[in-house]
């Protein structure tokens, strides 16, 4: 992973952009010599952002699991049935 100073990201923002866009390798960025913020390409953060919406269901769907909160097949068939298509 690439490291650069808060002050460089301000002097050479448009160089630390384009090589951030043809590495797509994440840029972290310094302040005073402690980690601040990343800079990700906008399609891996929102990647990110998508499988990170799948694991929340994944672990709803579990917690419904062990809570006992769900439906037999046909009651999940009666169920769907009623949506409008």
């Amino acid at each position: 992973m690439k490291v650069e100073l808060v002050t460089n990201l301000k002097r050479q923002a448009t160089k630390i952009l384009a090589d951030l866009h043809a590495s797509k390798e994440p840029v972290l960025i310094t302040e005073h010599g402690q980690p601040s913020a990343y800079l990700v390409d906008v399609q891996d953060y929102e990647f990110m952002q998508r499988r990170l919406e799948l694991l929340e269901g994944l672990s709803r769907g579990e917690r419904a699991v062990l809570e006992g909160r769900t439906y037999s097949q046909t009651e999940a068939r009666e169920k769907m049935g009623k949506w409008p298509k």
